[in-house]
């Protein structure tokens, strides 16, 4: 499974790269504006920090975010977000209008991620319309108590039966646990906050034991002098 960072922190972006199991981000508006920087610039910034970290041949991309809802204005927007940088997938809503644009920039070999996708149904028309990444909300879905498992499941499934070439990426993900429940059901990515990736590293036996090794360790450098 590939690991995306949701964030629009250049900051929080080079440290999780630097773990080497960084394979990608997710950003918007919203969370560049937190950071009070220009949205252009963040997402150059980040592409440049995914060319410095990324292994070579890798193929680490941010999924950056129209603020646009008709056909033409978005399909303007994302050949404009194209070109900030190579590795620039262009996220739209899963509305129709937002499906007849990614057909259209699909069409001129740009890469798409739709985003708020809430049902099964939705995700295949986004993948049949062309999409790189389908981006299905888990807890958003799971906040109007929907299985959202289960709904990713028949995602999962649909998408086998098809052969469709769209990968699906877990998004609005609360909790390191849905991190790894939807490693099970088959989601092809997930795309986490900085905090739950921060938690996946961590397991309380992991520091008891590390704790342990090192009293010991030291306890023996004691013996030889």
């Amino acid at each position: 499974m590939k690991i995306f960072l949701d964030s629009g922190s250049p900051d929080e972006v080079e440290q999780s790269l630097r773990t080497g199991v960084l394979d990608g981000v997710t950003t918007n508006p919203s969370l560049i504006a937190k950071e009070g920087l220009k949205f252009h610039d963040v997402i150059k910034k980040i592409g440049n920090l995914l060319d410095k970290y990324c292994p070579s041949g890798s193929d680490c991309t941010v999924s950056a975010e129209v603020i646009t809802v008709t056909t033409d204005e978005m399909v303007a927007e994302g050949k404009k977000l194209a070109k900030l940088h190579k590795k620039v997938v262009v996220k739209i809503p899963c509305i129709p209008t937002g499906l007849e644009a990614v057909t259209q920039l699909s069409k001129l070999n740009i890469r798409t991620n739709v985003t708020l996708v809430f049902s099964a149904a939705q995700a295949m028309l986004a993948a049949k319309a062309g999409a790189t990444y389908v981006s299905p909300f888990l807890g958003r879905l799971n906040d109007i108590n929907a299985d959202a498992m289960a709904i990713l499941r028949e995602m999962r499934t649909i998408f086998d039966n098809y052969d469709f070439k769209a990968e699906i990426l877990a998004a609005s993900i609360r909790s390191d646990r849905d991190v790894i429940e939807s490693a099970i059901v088959g989601a092809d990515i997930a795309t986490v906050p900085f905090k739950i990736f921060q938690q996946l590293f961590n397991h309380p036996l992991t520091d008891k034991g590390l704790k342990k090794f090192l009293e010991d360790w030291e306890g023996y450098q004691k013996t030889l002098t």
